[in-house]
C-alpha cells in the first residue's frame, strides 16, 4: 500500500509544512531545487484508512533503533511501531510492564529520525495512561512533542473510549489495541487467545465504541480469525492483526521474532523470514576465531 497520487475529492492534499522542514539540505537556488528527487511521501493515517476503503493490505513492524527503522523504511514497511515490547527485546525485562516513558522516549526518537516515509507509532507503556485521560493526554503530549512520534497507541476496551477521544480532541492520533493485551496480562490470567465464543461480542463492542471515539485503526492480538473478521466488517477505521488472521487491513509482528533473531520457542501466529540469531552468532565466532589466530586485523585492515 501506498500514498495515493490521484486526486481525491473525499481527501484534501497535504500542503507543506508552513515552518519548515529541517536543517535545509546542501546546495540552494533553482538548480538544487531541480536536481533533488522528490522523496517519498509521508504515510499518514488517512492512507491507511484508504487501504481499507480500497481493499489493499499494509505492513506494520516494531523498531527501537536508527538501523532498523532506516531498513524497513526503505523496504516499504507502512508503520513502525516503537512497542512497549522493546521491555522483552531491549532491556531485557520478562514482560512489557517494566519498560517506562523516559526508557521509550530515547527509542522513538531514534526510530523517528531516520524513517522517511512509514508512519510511526508509539506505545504509551503500562501505568502512563489509565489515571486519568488528562494523564493520557500529557503522555501522548510527550511522544508527539519528545519522541517525534506521529500517532501512539493504547491497550483496553470500551472503557478508554473517553481517554481516546479527549487524546484526539487534543489533537493526538490514537491506536487502540484489543484483544489480548500485554499490559493486562495478569489480569487476563496469562497469555490467552482473547474472543471466543460468546466474547467475541464484547471485542465488536469495544472496537466500535473506540472508533467512535476517534481511534484511526484497532489493532487486535490473539484474537480468533472469525472474531476479528467481524471486528473488522464492524468498523470503518482499518484493522491490524498480530495473531487474528488475514481479515485485517494490515498485519504486525515484533521485528526479533519475524527475523530470526529471538531464540526460544515462537508463538504460532509468527512466520520468520530469516534466521539473523545464526548468521550473527556464525559471524562473531568467525570474528573471534580471527582475533585468536591473529588473521584480523590483516595488512589490509592496518595503517
Amino acid at each position: 500500500m501506498a500514498p495515493s497520487n490521484s486526486s481525491d475529492s473525499s481527501m484534501p492534499a497535504e500542503i507543506p509544512a508552513p515552518y519548515g522542514t529541517g536543517p535545509a539540505a546542501a546546495g540552494s537556488g533553482a538548480s538544487a531545487v531541480a536536481s533533488t528527487p522528490k522523496p517519498a511521501a509521508r504515510i499518514r493515517t488517512h492512507h491507511l484508512q484508504q487501504a481499507k476503503a480500497k481493499g489493499e493490505r499494509f505492513a506494520m513492524l516494531t523498531a527501537y533503533e536508527q538501523y532498523t527503522a532506516e531498513i524497513f523504511d526503505q523496504a516499504g514497511i507502512e508503520v513502525l511501531l516503537i512497542g512497549d515490547s522493546a521491555s522483552n527485546n531491549v532491556f531485557g525485562n520478562e514482560t512489557s510492564l517494566p519498560v517506562t516513558v523516559d526508557e521509550l522516549l530515547p527509542l522513538c526518537r531514534a526510530v523517528a529520525r531516520s524513517a522517511k516515509r512509514a508512519l510511526v507509532v508509539a506505545d504509551l507503556p503500562f501505568g502512563s495512561y489509565e489515571v486519568s485521560p488528562e494523564q493520557a493526554v500529557a503522555t501522548g503530549v510527550r511522544f508527539l512533542k519528545e519522541g517525534l512520534a506521529h500517532a501512539v497507541k493504547i491497550e483496553g476496551g470500551a472503557f478508554y473510549a473517553g481517554t481516546v477521544r479527549a487524546m484526539v480532541q487534543a489533537g493526538i492520533p490514537v491506536m487502540a489495541h484489543i484483544g489480548f493485551t500485554p499490559q493486562s496480562e495478569h489480569s487476563l490470567g496469562g497469555y490467552r487467545v482473547q474472543g471466543r465464543g460468546d466474547d467475541a461480542a464484547r471485542l465488536v463492542e469495544d472496537a466500535v465504541a473506540l472508533a467512535n471515539a476517534g481511534a484511526f485503526c484497532v489493532l487486535m492480538e490473539m484474537v480468533p480469525a472469525e472474531t476479528a473478521a467481524a471486528v473488522d466488517a464492524a468498523i470503518d477505521v482499518p484493522t491490524i492483526g498480530i495473531g487474528a488472521g488475514n481479515a485485517t487491513t494490515g498485519q504486525v509482528l515484533v521485528w526479533q521474532d519475524m527475523a530470526g533473531l529471538r531464540g526460544g520457542k515462537m508463538a504460532k501466529f509468527v512466520k520468520q523470514y530469516a534466521d539473523l540469531r545464526t548468521t550473527l552468532s556464525e559471524a562473531a565466532k568467525a570474528y573471534a576465531d580471527d582475533v585468536r589466530s591473529g588473521q584480523f586485523p590483516g595488512p589490509e585492515h592496518s595503517f
